[in-house]
């Protein structure tokens, strides 16, 4: 038995409410349960109930025993100072108010329905991938289109962090964070680090300065995060280390990145060497990114456009410095646009709608769901169970809803697992 199992039944009323008698024979009447609070403090706020004939106001504090009151040190903190009701699983002990007086027990297990419980606990018990994944086809469509919007929105939430974390650190420059957030996800996980620093390390105002001339952008990423450190006798990468040097001395730009870059293990078109090559086109021509990509409503087919980047001459031709390849273009592939999405724009524009106080995201849903469902080992598990998987919209919820609910055992803090116990019951 867990504490949240207790508060799932009192916020969704999944007990015998109507002949409650306290631990104290107290017949205890509940005009409002109260709200359920997720921070410190008691578990749920503004609760008013009859105890015998007097009305209380105050809070709700739940715990498995009673005694955990003084294994959680409540007695010492204010915030329990207006607990009005006790309610707990086991009561084993009284518990007292500063005053000396007893502070009401309700003891749950009393009023709950044993099917519940062993609803519950077959739900808690079980061992496959997923807890409730046997009895996934008793949820209707309406509930889980619900829950997949909440749970994208959550995911926006999680996302929004870091972006305004940055925003707090350039003073509200969202063509900055752009800038650094576009690059780190230029490098992927595997050297989205190395090109986040580089980013920083250049500085913005340094991008707009030289972004007329795509080859001194080349030149800024390749120096500044360490591709130029080890001497080539090709001659582009001379002439890439000639005009960094010039670059570095004339913006004062003296910090490299530390970190190592890696090239081990990536498919070449995502080599950093190509990836620089790409983004320094991309903020050559592209003069109002900010303006073009979040400011803007997008269809998913103007923004595979305005992607249309590719690398210069020399990378045609090439992967590393001193080894010509096969002639490509090496364009932006829609897979990868597709991350951009998802981890950049997408994410930013939900930030900057948000602090325009607009809280309407259905044209970022409809980019969702006109993007591809991503392919990894966690969709195909949900695919194998029948689930309908039709675009990002469904990936990333169910991506959301494995990693932030299932894995951390938060079923009754999930749409589907308070669904599933209170059917039947």
């Amino acid at each position: 038995m867990r504490e949240d199992f207790l508060h799932f039944v009192w916020r969704n009323k999944q007990f015998n409410f109507s002949d409650l008698v306290s631990e104290h024979n107290q017949k205890i009447v509940i005009v409002r349960f109260g709200d359920y609070v997720q921070t410190s403090g008691p578990d749920f706020f503004n609760a008013q109930l009859y105890i015998d004939t007097q009305l209380w106001a105050g809070n709700v504090e739940m715990h498995l025993k009673a005694s955990d009151w003084y294994a959680h040190s409540h007695e010492t903190d204010e915030n329990y100072d207006n607990v009005i009701l006790h309610v707990v699983w086991e009561y084993d002990i009284d518990v007292f108010r500063k005053d000396g007086s007893v502070i009401p027990v309700l003891n749950l297990s009393k009023y709950i329905d044993e099917k519940l419980v062993k609803k519950y606990f077959s739900l808690r018990n079980s061992v496959n991938w997923l807890y409730c994944e046997n009895q996934l086809n008793e949820i209707d469509t309406f509930t889980w289109f619900q829950w997949k919007e909440s749970l994208l929105i959550d995911r926006l939430e999680i996302k929004a962090k870091p972006i305004e974390k940055l925003l707090m650190e350039t003073h509200n420059n969202w063509e900055e964070v752009l800038f650094f957030l576009l690059t780190k996800n230029f490098g992927l996980n595997v050297n989205g680090s190395v090109f986040e620093q580089t980013a920083k390390n250049i500085s913005y105002k340094v991008v707009l300065k030289e972004r007329f001339n795509s080859f001194n952008l080349e030149a800024l990423f390749f120096g500044i995060s360490g591709l130029l450190h080890i001497p080539k006798e090709d001659v582009y990468y001379k002439e890439l280390l000639k005009e960094f040097n010039y670059l570095a001395e004339k913006h004062r730009l003296e910090k490299l990145v530390s970190e190592p870059i890696h090239f081990f293990k990536l498919r070449p078109d995502n080599f950093p060497t190509i990836r620089f090559s790409q983004l320094a086109d991309l903020f050559h021509k592209k003069e109002h990114l900010f303006s073009d990509l979040i400011q803007q409503e997008n269809s998913l087919d103007s923004l595979y456009n305005y992607f249309s980047v590719s690398v210069s001459e020399y990378w045609q031709t090439h992967f590393v410095f001193d080894k010509e390849s096969k002639a490509s273009p090496k364009k932006l592939s829609r897979s990868f646009i597709d991350l951009l999405l998802l981890n950049t724009i997408l994410p930013l524009r939900f930030v900057y709608l948000k602090s325009l106080g607009n809280f309407e995201y259905d044209d970022i849903f409809d980019v969702y769901r006109n993007i591809p469902a991503e392919k990894n080992a966690v969709v195909d598990k949900f695919k194998a169970l029948k689930l309908q998987i039709e675009n990002a919209f469904d990936s990333q919820a169910l991506i959301h809803l494995k990693k932030n609910f299932c894995e951390q055992k938060k079923c009754l803090q999930c749409a589907i697992g308070v669904k599933l116990l209170r059917n039947n019951v």
